[in-house]
């Protein structure tokens, strides 16, 4: 059955502020049927978690039918750079793909390699921000939230400062996919970013395989699994969609967490004040808080890989849930007053992150990231405050401001 909601994600005012509708389909049902992105929207907190966990639902179906076979018509030829990227990255993978490729990054992605970009990731938050006040402020989206993830991931990688310019772009122009029917614009914009960004890293592999350096790649490059399914190592496509996915989801949080929470704080004067007293004891909590108030990313799709009976209905195969990433995160079953930013809030399992076995690899790096940049921010521009209102760009399901102008 097919109902009205206030879902409207394409509207401008519904992506300014999506929580009132978000408490409206909470109250009015755990499962409401989309029609215009033939969708079935799942906003309450535990069932969210508990889909994302659930294995009768999928990312990806094509490991257990065609598209034909799943009701669904094939992209089209011409999508296909963008598809053979995005389908070759374990965020889009079931096992035993996922698990052979997970375990297999995860050799080079450990949490002490993590940790060990500790100092570098202080050293350019340091310069972004010293730059940023010596301005006397200005956009901190551009010129401080936007640089310090991308020059992360590529250090990590490998990236020489010189092309570094490139991969912003390339990103934002990939994740317009994302979001919910694209239009051909945006694939044709995506299609040509995957091209160019695939050729770039495949120059750079065959680089690194000659001779190999302290990056990531090289990394990837010599990893090696003899015990998952078929063993071996990562493929070049499945490095290149590897390397993008680092880039792509391992900036787009700490960008939009940045920022809407900087909006958050300079909204909430006294939580503002009381992390500026104890940055150090608060700023651990205060980020969880951030990432949960005003989610960078508000819904994660999954496919239903056979029936299932779900809030008194039957979820079809083929059909496709949208998990309400913002929704949950305000639940009230879950969160005691879930509207009010807490910095101190203990109990705080956000779903930001997502849950099961793709949840996200890149979060300590994430959240290391957003302890440098909040960090580095109450040090040295404490007199931050709003220099004009700010406005929230075109997406919803990677949701964030275009700007946030603000003088220091």
């Amino acid at each position: 059955m097919t109902t009205t909601t206030p879902f409207a994600p394409h509207d401008p005012d519904f992506v300014a502020n999506p929580y009132p509708a978000y408490a409206e389909l909470r109250a009015t049902g755990r499962a409401h049927h989309h029609a215009p992105t033939n969708q079935w929207l799942i906003p309450h907190h535990a069932d969210v978690s508990a889909l994302l966990r659930d294995r009768r639902l999928g990312r990806s179906y094509q490991h257990r039918f065609t598209h034909e076979e799943f009701g669904r018509t094939p992209p089209p030829p011409a999508h296909e750079p963008f598809h053979t990227l995005n389908d070759h990255g374990m965020l889009d993978l079931e096992p035993p793909d996922h698990t052979r490729i997970r375990r297999l990054v995860s050799q080079a992605f450990t949490p002490r390699t993590v940790e060990r970009l500790a100092p570098t990731v202080r050293r350019i938050a340091g310069r972004l921000v010293d730059d940023f006040r010596a301005a006397g402020g200005g956009d901190l989206v551009a010129e401080v939230a936007e640089p310090l993830p991308v020059a992360v991931i590529a250090e990590m990688l490998g990236i020489p400062e010189v092309d570094r310019p490139l991969l912003r772009p390339w990103s934002a122009a990939i994740c317009g996919m994302y979001e919910l029917n694209p239009d051909e614009d945006t694939a044709a914009r995506a299609v040509l970013a995957s091209r160019e960004f695939s050729a770039y890293l495949r120059e750079l592999i065959a680089a690194r395989r000659k001779s190999p350096g302290e990056d990531l790649i090289s990394a990837l490059i010599a990893a090696y699994d003899d015990e998952s399914e078929g063993g071996g190592r990562l493929t070049e496509q499945e490095m290149i969609s590897t390397c993008v996915l680092l880039l792509n989801a391992g900036h787009e949080a700490t960008v939009n967490t940045t920022a809407n929470g900087w909006w958050a704080l300079l909204r909430n004067p006294e939580q503002l004040a009381a992390l500026r007293a104890a940055p150090e004891a608060l700023l651990p909590t205060a980020i969880e808080e951030l990432m949960r108030y005003d989610t960078p990313l508000q819904l994660f799709e999954r496919w239903v890989l056979e029936d299932i009976e779900f809030a008194g209905r039957t979820l079809r195969r083929g059909s496709e849930v949208a998990l309400l990433f913002g929704s949950a995160n305000h639940d009230p079953a879950r969160f005691a007053d879930p509207e009010a930013l807490d910095l101190s809030r203990a109990d705080n399992p956000h779903v930001s992150f997502g849950a099961g076995i793709h949840y996200c690899l890149g979060a300590p790096l994430a959240r290391l990231e957003l302890r440098a940049a909040f960090g580095e921010l109450l040090k040295k521009a404490p007199p931050l405050r709003l220099a004009a209102e700010p406005g929230w760009g075109p997406g919803f399901v990677i949701r964030g401001l275009k700007e946030l102008r603000v003088e220091c």
